[in-house]
């Protein structure tokens, strides 16, 4: 600090400041949230706070300063023990179309623009027919919409669970699993005080029998634009956020006790609501297999917060699948992008 200007004096202490939020954002996925509950927003802007930390790298480089060392070490860190929310090529795309391949999609669909939240004309009808075209063995959608125009345009599934058809009450979230292979059993896993939950469905698939979770966490109901946040004030969205954080922590820990009493091989996916930098999503992941890290490339964006892409949607598998392809598509068609995945369950 003594060698430093007054100028590299203030941005030696943003760069501290910004540092320590990195730092504290690794131990984010580690620890309950119920402990930490205030600090766990922070998973929401890790990629930012990279970002901004590999700027002070590089500024300090060009000044020839050694307090490069500082974020260098936690970005070094923050990769190795959380991995990168930006991926090169894992190398080749194996056959989707191979014996024992199941290929299965999520797409949180926002209604099918039911409530006419985007100014375009027939999106339930260019969603239909963007599922047809990608035509996965297994479709879930959250915040679906349900009706003669869903069963006619997806007729190419035999086999659906659509949660509203068993739903006890007005205002709940619909869900639906969409399959071209057998379901033999279904059923739903409550979220208390709240609209949102999860659902499965075992499905027959070769000798086996596959548990799929199609899942939708509790939202911030943060529309993404600056905007919004600068007109609510700082404390309520900061209470708010660390109330939404509370009840995905409690929403994780139910699915993850389901998933625990199954002895099928089970596939989770859905809409989490959180980045992979979070809790929630270390406690429902576990030691399955996220194929985006397996198979992805790019930002994985499945969502667009204050214009930056990050991703809350997720294709986790059990072990005994090789994740074969990952895809992330760029279909405007809801507030949120749709990712479908290829899996080869092994014959073992």
């Amino acid at each position: 600090m003594k060698n430093l200007s007054f100028f590299d004096k203030i941005i030696f202490l943003l760069n501290t400041l910004f540092a320590l939020v990195l730092a504290i954002s690794l131990l984010v996925p580690y620890v309950p949230t119920k402990y930490i509950s205030s600090l766990s927003v922070l998973s929401l802007v890790v990629p930012i706070s990279v970002l901004v930390n590999a700027i002070f790298v590089l500024y300090w480089l060009l000044r020839r300063k050694r307090n490069f060392l500082l974020s260098a070490f936690l970005l070094i860190l923050w990769y190795l023990f959380l991995g990168s929310f930006y991926k090169f090529s894992n190398g080749p795309q194996a056959n989707p179309k191979g014996d024992g391949a199941l290929s299965i999609m999520s797409f949180n669909a926002r209604s099918f623009n039911d409530l006419r939240q985007m100014d375009i004309e027939n999106v339930d009808s260019l969603i239909y027919n963007f599922v047809t075209q990608k035509d996965p063995d297994i479709v879930c959608f959250q915040e679906t919409f349900y009706g003669m125009k869903a069963n006619n345009a997806l007729g190419q599934y035999k086999y659906k669970f659509v949660d509203f058809i068993y739903g006890k009450h007005r205002g709940k979230v619909i869900q639906s699993i969409y399959s071209k292979y057998p379901i033999i059993n279904i059923d739903s896993i409550s979220f208390p005080g709240s609209a949102n939950n999860a659902i499965y469905a075992d499905i027959l698939f070769l000798k086996d029998t596959v548990r799929v979770y199609n899942i939708h966490l509790q939202s911030f109901r943060i529309i993404p634009g600056l905007t919004t946040i600068k007109n609510e004030e700082s404390s309520k969205l900061f209470a708010r956020s660390k109330k939404v954080m509370l009840k995905q922590y409690e929403q994780a820990n139910l699915i993850r006790k389901n998933m625990e009493q199954t002895h099928y091989k089970r596939i989770v996916v859905g809409d989490f609501n959180n980045t992979q930098y979070s809790n929630v999503y270390q406690i429902i992941k576990g030691d399955m297999n996220d194929s985006y890290f397996e198979k992805g490339k790019g930002f994985g964006r499945t969502y667009d917060l204050l214009k930056f892409p990050i991703r809350i949607d997720y294709i986790l598998s059990d072990p005994e699948f090789e994740v074969l392809s990952h895809q992330n598509f760029n279909q405007k068609l809801s507030d949120h992008f749709p990712v479908m995945a290829t899996l080869r369950l092994s014959s073992d």
